[in-house]
Order: C-alpha cells, then sequence, then structure tokens
C-alpha cells in the first residue's frame, strides 16, 4: 500500500509538543471525526499534538468517508486480512509524524475507534519501540492468536465500550481484553451503561486520563492475563 495519509491536526495548548496522540477513525467515517476528542483533553495534557488522519481508502459503503480496509461483516479472517494490509502505511504516518516533531517513538500514544481500535492495537503491539499507552475505543483485537508470535512492545492498554453497541457486541471487549491479556499486555477496560456504538463523556474523561498517566510513567506496561476493570 503506497498511499500517503493526511488530515487534521491539532497543536499543542502549550509550549513545543513532547508528546504525540494519534487518532485512528472508524469505517466510514474521517480523521475529523475524532480531532475533537484532543481538544477535550488538552487541559490534561497541554503540551501533546494531536493528529487524526483520513485512512487510506474511500469506503466502499459510504462514498464521503474512508476506511483501513474493506469489511462485508465481522469475520476473523476479513479482520486478520485487513489489519495486516493497512499496517504499513499507518506504521509510515506514525515515523513521518514523530519526525515531524522531533520526538522520540516512545512518545507516542495511539486511539483508535471501532476499526480504528483494530488498526491502533494491531500496529501498537508491534511497533519498534513500544508507545505510551494505546486506548480502543468500542472495538476489537483482530488475529488474537498471531499476538504472542508477533508482538514486539507491551504498552498499556484501555478499551472502553458501550454495553448497548448495535455494531460490535461488548462481548468484544472482554474477548480482547482475554486475547491482551494471553499476550502478557496490561488490559484495562471500562463498560459505558446505556451506550451504544460511540464514546460517551464517562469514557472519554477516562480515556484523558489514561493517558496522561501513561505518558507521566505512572501506569504498568504489563501485568498478569486477567483483565483489570476500570470504574468512574
Amino acid at each position: 500500500m503506497t498511499a500517503l495519509l493526511n488530515g487534521p491536526r491539532l497543536p499543542p495548548a502549550s509550549g513545543k509538543a513532547d508528546r504525540l496522540v494519534i487518532f485512528c477513525h472508524g469505517y466510514g467515517a474521517d480523521g475529523n471525526d475524532l480531532i475533537g476528542l484532543g481538544q477535550h483533553w488538552q487541559r490534561l495534557m497541554p503540551s501533546a499534538a494531536f493528529v487524526s488522519p483520513h485512512a487510506p481508502e474511500r469506503c466502499a459503503m459510504s462514498p464521503m468517508g474512508y476506511q483501513w480496509f474493506g469489511i462485508s461483516r465481522l469475520d476473523p479472517a476479513e479482520m486478520a486480512r485487513g489489519v495486516s494490509s493497512a499496517a504499513p502505511v499507518l506504521e509510515a504516518f506514525i515515523d513521518a509524524e514523530l519526525a515531524r516533531l522531533g520526538l522520540d517513538a516512545s512518545r507516542l500514544a495511539l486511539v483508535g475507534f471501532s476499526q480504528g481500535t483494530m488498526m491502533s492495537l494491531h500496529v501498537g503491539l508491534r511497533r519498534k519501540v513500544s508507545p505510551a499507552a494505546i486506548v480502543g475505543f468500542s472495538g476489537l483485537l483482530a488475529a488474537a492468536e498471531r499476538l504472542p508470535a508477533e508482538m514486539t512492545a507491551s504498552p498499556p492498554v484501555l478499551l472502553v465500550h458501550g454495553d448497548a453497541d448495535e455494531v460490535i457486541p461488548v462481548e468484544a471487549l472482554y474477548a480482547t481484553a482475554q486475547g491482551l491479556g494471553a499476550a502478557g499486555v496490561h488490559a484495562a477496560w471500562h463498560v459505558s451503561r446505556g451506550v451504544g456504538h460511540g464514546i460517551a463523556p464517562d469514557g472519554l474523561d477516562l480515556a484523558g486520563e489514561f493517558l496522561s498517566l501513561a505518558f507521566d510513567g505512572k501506569l504498568a506496561k504489563t501485568a498478569d492475563s486477567a483483565p483489570v476493570p476500570l470504574k468512574v
């Protein structure tokens, strides 16, 4: 894949960037869908730069939006092929943004929604240098069976899901947490009550606090295989 990514950016609210948060949007959306989260988190991380690239392909089901890869159903083999095919272009974008800001690769966090969570987990756990954190909203872990053999990074991970999600059922959160735990990755999680396929205020606030703590080195990077529930 040779597509070049671009999308909205949000510079630090104060001073020079010392951390970078990259958003990966969901199927059929674009980078504008998530960049507003950065504005919400700036009070916690005023020195963070945020960027939300458009995925590399126009979406087959939503021509005004984009997709990381084509998908017709939640088929494990289809998702495994998709994240693998889209990974190189996201990797290249991450490296370019870190270089543009003059940041070490450890000063990165990936935040995904839905299909973007699949991408964030797949790429983030295979980075040469471990990101500071990964946050996944309303998504799942693709190719979980391959993770123990392919994983090269073990950042703290937060999973957030609505219990009324009609697109990716909340059971995917538990399966993802277990899959991550089996590979030795610290997986904290939070369920937003009465929330569908979206991001609720409780999950948004918790994710901001999680990222801030992770960048400050206050979260463990590995844990036992049991997932860790978080509450607000």
